[in-house]
C-alpha cells in the first residue's frame, strides 16, 4: 500500500464528506433563497413527464440496492435466509434494470436541459457540472456490474469495498481493501465522492427540502370583498364599474 492509496481511500472520501456537510449548512445559512431546484416544468412538460419519473424511481432503486450491498453485513443476511445466490441474483437483476431506468431518464432531462431554450438558460454552471459527474457516476457503476457480474465471473465487493465504507464510517479505516478493487469498481467510489463534495452547491440539495411543514400549518380563511356591508369590513376599493344587463323597459322607452 502507498502513499496514493492513503490518499485515495482515506483522505479524500473524508474530505468529501467534510464539503458535504459544512457547504449544506453555508447553503442553508446564505443561500436560503436558492435552495430549490429551480423547477423548470413551466417551460417544458413532455420530455418532463417521461424523465423526471424515470430517473427517480431508478435511483432510488440504486441507491436501496447499495445500502443493502455495503453497509449491511452479508452475515446479517445470511440470518434471514438470504444466500449468496439469491442475493447475487436480486441484486443483478434489480440492479441492472435500476440502472439502465436511472441512465434512460437522465438522458432524456439532459437531452431536454440542451434543446429546451428557457431550461437550458435556467441550468447554472454547478448544475451542469454535477450532470457531467453524476453521469459519470452511472456509467461507470454499470460498466463495472456488465463487465463483472452479468458478463464476467463476478466480484465479491461486499468482501472489499462494503467493510470499507463501513471503516470509514466507525473511523477506523481500512484502505488496503480498496488496493486490489478491479478499476472500474475505483472509478465509481472516486467519482461518487467527487459527487457528495459537489452535491451542497446543486440543485441536489433540493433532496433534503421535504415539504413537512404543509402537513401542520394552520388554515387560511379567505372572504370575499363583495360582502362590503358587512359590519367592520373594508369599504369597496374605486374602479371600473360592472357590466351589466341593460333594463328591457327603458331600451323601449328609447
Amino acid at each position: 500500500m502507498t502513499a496514493w492509496d492513503v490518499l485515495l481511500w482515506v483522505a479524500m472520501p473524508y474530505a468529501a464528506f467534510a464539503v458535504f456537510v459544512v457547504g449544506h449548512i453555508w447553503r442553508y445559512r446564505y443561500d436560503k433563497f436558492g435552495w430549490t431546484t429551480r423547477s423548470s416544468q413551466t417551460y417544458e412538460n413532455r420530455l418532463l413527464r417521461w424523465g423526471s419519473p424515470m430517473f427517480h424511481l431508478g435511483i432510488l432503486m440504486v441507491l436501496a440496492g447499495h445500502v443493502v450491498g455495503l453497509l449491511i453485513p452479508r452475515e446479517w443476511l445470511y440470518a434471514i435466509g438470504i444466500d449468496e445466490h439469491m442475493y447475487h441474483l436480486g441484486a443483478t437483476a434489480l440492479g441492472t434494470a435500476a440502472a439502465v431506468l436511472t441512465l434512460a431518464g437522465l438522458a432524456i432531462l439532459i437531452y431536454r436541459r440542451r434543446t429546451v431554450g428557457p431550461v437550458f438558460l435556467a441550468t447554472t454552471r454547478m448544475d451542469k457540472l454535477m450532470y457531467v459527474v453524476l453521469g459519470a457516476v452511472l456509467l461507470f457503476g454499470t460498466i463495472a456490474t456488465v463487465m463483472y457480474q452479468l458478463l464476467g465471473p463476478g466480484y465479491e465487493y461486499r468482501g472489499t469495498v462494503g467493510p470499507w465504507l463501513r471503516s470509514l464510517i466507525v473511523f477506523q479505516p481500512q484502505p488496503e481493501l480498496m488496493v486490489d478493487v478491479p478499476l472500474m469498481f475505483q472509478i465509481h467510489v472516486i467519482a461518487a465522492n467527487v459527487l457528495f463534495a459537489l452535491w451542497p452547491f446543486t440543485r441536489l440539495v433540493h433532496v433534503w427540502s421535504a415539504p413537512v411543514g404543509y402537513l401542520f400549518r394552520p388554515y387560511i380563511v379567505y372572504r370575499s370583498r363583495d360582502d362590503a356591508r358587512r359590519p367592520g369590513s373594508r369599504p369597496v376599493r374605486p374602479g371600473w364599474e360592472g357590466i351589466q344587463t341593460p333594463d328591457p323597459k327603458k331600451l323601449t322607452k328609447l
